[in-house]
This record gives C-alpha cells, sequence and structure tokens, in this order.
C-alpha cells in the first residue's frame, strides 16, 4: 500500500487523472500544472526504466527505454500527421531530425561535460561505438539527405517504391544492430559491473516495466496537449514555429537524457553511450518505417529530405561525435564542442 503513494506511482496517476478528468489549454493554473506533472512523469519514468535495467542487465535495460519512447514517439508523429494542418508532410522529418540533434549534441554532450567534471576522464569500449555509428550513418543518409538526391519525384521525398525499399532497408539495419548489441557481439555493449548491486524480484521488475509504460504514455499524451500552448507562446515572443518541434522533442527525450547523464555521472559511460546512440538509432530506425508505411498505406505526401543548412549541422554533428568517441576516453573538451553544437543548431532556428 505504501508504494501506491509512492512519488514514482503517484506522479503519473495524477497526471492521467488531470489529462481526462480537466481540459488542457485553456487555464493557465491546468497548463502549469500539467507542466508539473509531465515532469514528475519523466522522473518516475527515469526511475523504472532504472529498475528494469538492474533485473535485465545490458544492454536490455537501455533497449528497452529507447524502444518504449520511440514507439510512443512514433504515435504522437501519426497522429499529428492525420490531423492535418499546414506543414503536416514534413512533420516527421523535423520531429526526428531535431530529435538526433538533441541525442547527438545535447545527451551526449551533457554526459561528456557532466562526467568530465567528477570523473576527469571516462572509458568506454570504442568497437561498440562503431557497431552504432556505422548503423546510424546509414540510416541518417538514406533518410533524411538522399531524399534531396532522387528524381522520381518532385521535392525532397521518395516514391511509393522507393519508400518502400528505404523502410525495408531501415528496419534490417536496426534489426542487425539490435542482433549484433544482444546476441553477436554482446560483450562489446557490457557496462562496468556496479559496486553497489542491487537486487530486483522479478514481480518489481515487472510492475515498474508497466508503470515505465504508463508514465512515457501520459508525458506523450500531455506534451501533444501541451503544444498548442507551447506554440501560442513561442508565436507571441516573435520566435519560429519550428522551436516548438525541438521544445516537444526534449520533452519527449527527457527520460533518456536524465538516465544517460545520470550515468555519466555514475562513472558509467558505456552505459550513457548506449542509451544515447541507442536512442537515435531507435528514433530513425523505428519510426521512419512506422510513418513511412502509414504514410503509403493511406497515401498521405511525407517529406524527408534536410534543407542545406540542416544537412551541414546534421553532418558536423555526426563527424564531431565520431572524433569525440574514436580513441575510447573522454573529456571535456569533446563533451564542450558537443554542446555549442547544439547551441548553434537552436541558435540556427530562431536566426535562420
Amino acid at each position: 500500500m505504501k508504494k501506491i503513494f509512492n512519488w514514482t506511482y503517484l506522479a503519473p496517476l495524477l497526471a492521467w487523472v488531470l489529462y481526462f478528468a480537466i481540459p488542457i489549454g485553456n487555464d493557465l493554473i491546468v497548463n502549469l500544472l500539467a507542466g508539473l506533472l509531465m515532469i514528475g512523469s519523466v522522473m518516475a519514468a527515469v526511475h523504472h526504466a532504472e529498475v528494469v535495467a538492474h533485473r535485465v542487465g545490458e544492454p536490455y535495460g537501455t533497449i528497452i527505454l529507447a524502444v518504449a519512447v520511440t514507439l510512443l514517439e512514433a504515435s504522437i508523429i501519426v497522429s499529428l500527421m492525420l490531423a492535418g494542418g499546414k506543414g503536416a508532410e514534413s512533420y516527421a522529418r523535423n520531429t526526428l531530425f531535431a530529435a538526433v540533434m538533441l541525442i547527438l549534441n545535447g545527451i551526449m554532450g551533457i554526459s561528456m561535460v557532466v562526467g568530465a567534471l567528477k570523473h576527469k576522464e571516462q572509458t568506454f569500449q570504442t568497437k561498440s561505438v562503431t557497431i552504432a555509428l556505422v548503423a546510424l550513418v546509414s540510416i541518417l543518409v538514406l533518410t533524411l539527405v538522399l531524399p534531396n538526391f532522387t528524381t522520381s519525384v518532385a521535392g525532397p521525398r521518395y516514391s511509393d517504391p522507393q519508400l518502400i525499399i528505404v523502410t525495408v532497408a531501415c528496419v534490417l539495419i536496426y534489426g542487425s544492430f539490435l542482433f549484433t548489441q544482444t546476441i553477436g557481439h554482446r560483450e562489446y555493449f557490457l557496462a562496468e559491473a556496479s559496486e553497489e548491486e542491487t537486487i530486483i524480484s522479478r514481480k518489481d521488475s515487472l510492475i515498474s516495466l508497466l508503470l515505465l509504460l504508463f508514465c512515457l504514455g501520459v508525458v506523450i499524451l500531455l506534451a501533444k496537449a501541451l503544444s498548442p500552448v507551447i506554440e501560442r507562446s513561442v508565436a507571441a515572443a516573435g520566435l519560429p514555429t519550428a522551436l516548438v518541434g525541438v521544445l516537444i522533442a526534449a520533452v519527449i527525450l527527457l527520460p533518456e537524457g536524465i538516465a544517460a547523464v545520470r550515468a555519466a555521472s555514475k562513472n558509467r559511460f558505456q552505459t550513457s553511450i548506449n542509451l544515447s546512440l541507442g536512442s537515435a538509432l531507435a528514433s530513425i530506425g523505428l519510426s521512419i518505417p512506422t510513418v513511412a508505411i502509414l504514410c503509403t498505406a493511406m497515401d498521405l505526401p511525407l517529406v524527408l529530405g534536410l534543407d542545406k543548412k540542416s544537412m551541414i549541422l546534421l553532418g558536423l554533428s555526426v563527424f564531431t561525435v565520431m572524433l569525440s568517441l574514436n580513441k575510447g576516453r573522454t573529456n571535456l573538451l569533446y563533451g564542450t564542442v558537443l554542446v555549442v553544437n547544439l547551441m548553434m543548431y537552436i541558435f540556427t532556428i530562431i536566426y535562420e
């Protein structure tokens, strides 16, 4: 009975009650309360993800969190595309590009900075990074860059046959990555043994897994409900609407971001990398096929190709990450450069 009144149980429960009981978006107090409960649910999701990770071990724990967040991320993209409206055909591209930039520069950069300030230098297995980056670079080019250079249809988009082939390619690459991470070369992704081993029962881990999905679900719903409020606030401040997608992506990625930074602060940078690169791969490798299948089946327009400025920023981010992780050791400079890349990405959205 005590667990029910624990904040990790109570926050998402109250968030669900608020979502269904009170209309969100019209009242300032309700909006603030919804925002606070959303943040509480994010923190609760991180707690339950760590419980599950302790039980199943690495790298399965990080995979569970990455896939859970990505499936819910894909669901909100699909729902907003079905709702239509201005720019609906490019919503998937904008959101996923924002997510990748936030993960590669924000989550990974902040993790490096926090780890460096606390432990000066941290180590990890370069083989795991190489495997993840090979898969990630291929998927990024196929989904966000190549559509600009195909000629079957006008604009930065694929024809239906091309979209089907790219969908199959994403699934094959991501599936191969999961096989390598969990079976083929699992040892490359294992974190160092923790000094404090927490024993988690099977019952507690199953409850936490359900509560993880429970938390992530309400975070996505509240983020969707609050997005018009955020959009109005951004417009009132004279800022571009593209910033809204970045803010929503940031909220969705908070559970993984907090978990990655906490892992780095505990000198478990391998876990932090598994979360960061695994999240980036899952975001593109799962969301693009989901959206592509829907758009093909329902004959919806889908714009995937990035503009020139975005391609330059994406290339800079990937190249910087590759250089930062090629020696198996981190330092403060690497993290600082990645955070600066993120700042420039956001700056170029505000001041095009």
